[in-house]
């Protein structure tokens, strides 16, 4: 199968899962297909799909990572000992664990190709992160709460694993409570990397889009943090 048959089935599978999708049709461009086909995939629910989908989608993804190429972190120099900067796509991130910034539901955005972080890593992942974010919170029965971490596989992606984390929505003056849950977020991350043995992990800027918490606070908050969890972990 080439690259644009991949691309033609999976519209075709996913168009044929809803009635109501009936009417769609496949449009002519390469551009406009693929924005269908992350369209159908945020929208698509948890559930299971066929061994060949997941074949052929599992096949189209590592394609299109590799249009995109990947960051890995020996090439990437440490700003300080065991801390690095990097501005970039983070589906492109060949590290031990990225953080997934999530809302409560833990399920992924379901907006079609919003732009934030949690629906383009779901996007470049595979439908069968979300389905297993499912799995973990019908084990828990309830939302997830704000500071605290879970861990996925990766599926698709470059990295091993995706931490997912929610954090502190800001409706006006951040509180004391609000810098301490966003500390939480990442020293939780943080312990849940270590548990797994993993020795990398790449966070985003948590908070900082949709949940309107100040980049600049953020940002001082989150290396201070990281600082003082390595300080107390130091291998």
């Amino acid at each position: 199968m080439t690259q644009d048959e991949r691309l033609d089935y999976l519209l075709r599978y996913l168009l044929a899962e809803r009635k109501e999708y009936t009417e769609i049709h496949v449009p002519d461009t390469l551009s406009e297909k693929r924005r269908l086909l992350r369209s159908l995939m945020n929208a698509r629910p948890p559930i299971p799909a066929s061994e060949d989908f997941l074949n052929v989608q599992d096949a189209y993804l590592r394609e299109r990572l590799a249009e995109k190429g990947v960051t890995k972190l020996a090439g990437l120099a440490p700003v300080q000992p065991g801390l690095y900067l990097w501005q970039g796509d983070i589906t492109t991130l060949a590290a031990d664990a990225i953080v997934n910034a999530a809302n409560s539901r833990l399920l992924g955005c379901f907006v079609p190709c919003h732009g934030c972080i949690d629906n383009a890593i779901h996007t470049y992942a595979g439908v069968q992160l979300r389905l297993e974010c499912a799995r973990v919170m019908a084990g828990q029965k309830k939302e997830e709460p704000a500071g605290r971490a879970k861990i996925t596989k990766a599926y698709s992606l470059p990295c091993r694993y995706v931490l997912h984390t929610v954090g502190p929505i800001i409706y006006g003056v951040v509180t004391k409570n609000d810098r301490e849950l966003l500390a939480s977020c990442y020293r939780t991350c943080l312990d849940l990397a270590a548990e797994k043995g993993l020795h990398s992990v790449a966070f985003c800027c948590i908070s900082t889009g949709e949940f309107h918490f100040p980049a600049d606070l953020a940002a001082q908050l989150a290396i201070r943090t990281v600082r003082e969890w390595q300080q107390k972990n130091p291998d």
